[in-house]
């Protein structure tokens, strides 16, 4: 019986890399997924990213860089309650250089468990805002990847080029609990329905004309 070759998920416990767990698991992959607590204030990620990973029947390696919040927690409203949130897309909401550092921890851990694939889930919808989620800087990390580790490291992101609702109605046929995901910036026993991201959640799968399982405050 042929062994399935093991890949690393980026698992932040949103819809967008529940879908490419789920991607990999149809397409014949041992899962492996990580995620991360960088100090952000909805720390309730990570425990959705469990939820999630255990309706796939596997775990996840959940990483402590809550440090990391030292570090970029003065730019960063994901990080500092004291910078507003805003419905729009504002340079505060960036972290830098967030998943250049989660892909480095995802090599590692790729590395030391035999995987030869790095999959997470950057999509066409936040390739305008966000450079760490363009094909050009994962195809140069990629590069960086292999020169670091002398292994053969693919590092990839299913959904690129794709719309936000089209990685969400992939989802829909691939099974996804949508509602294990969290997307939103804050950390409530609901989604507060206001910020940038729960606003891109509502628009996603209303473009995508999926049913949204969300409770929203």
């Amino acid at each position: 019986m042929k062994q399935a070759r093991k890949c690393v998920i980026v698992l932040s416990g949103g819809p967008d890399s529940a879908v490419v767990a789920y991607w990999a698991k149809k397409h014949g992959y041992e899962l492996y997924s990580i995620t991360f607590n960088y100090g952000q204030i909805a720390v309730k990620e990570t425990t959705c990213a469990q939820k999630i990973a255990e309706s796939l029947g596997a775990k996840t390696k959940i990483v402590n860089l809550s440090a990391l919040k030292d570090v970029f927690g003065d730019v960063t409203s994901l990080c500092n309650s004291s910078i507003p949130l805003t419905a729009e897309f504002s340079q505060p909401i960036i972290v830098p250089f967030r998943n250049a550092i989660f892909l480095s921890v995802a090599v590692s851990y790729a590395v030391s468990v035999g995987a030869d694939k790095i999959f997470y889930g950057a999509h066409g919808s936040d390739e305008p805002f966000y450079p760490d989620c363009r094909r050009e800087f994962y195809e140069a990390f990629e590069k960086a990847a292999c020169l670091g580790t002398g292994e053969d490291i693919a590092i990839q992101a299913p959904f690129s080029g794709k719309r936000k609702s089209e990685v969400i109605k992939a989802g829909a046929e691939l099974g996804v609990p949508f509602n294990l995901t969290w997307s939103c910036y804050r950390d409530a026993q609901k989604h507060c329905g206001k910020c940038e991201s729960c606003v891109n959640r509502k628009k996603a799968f209303q473009e995508a004309g999926i049913a949204d399982p969300t409770k929203y405050e």
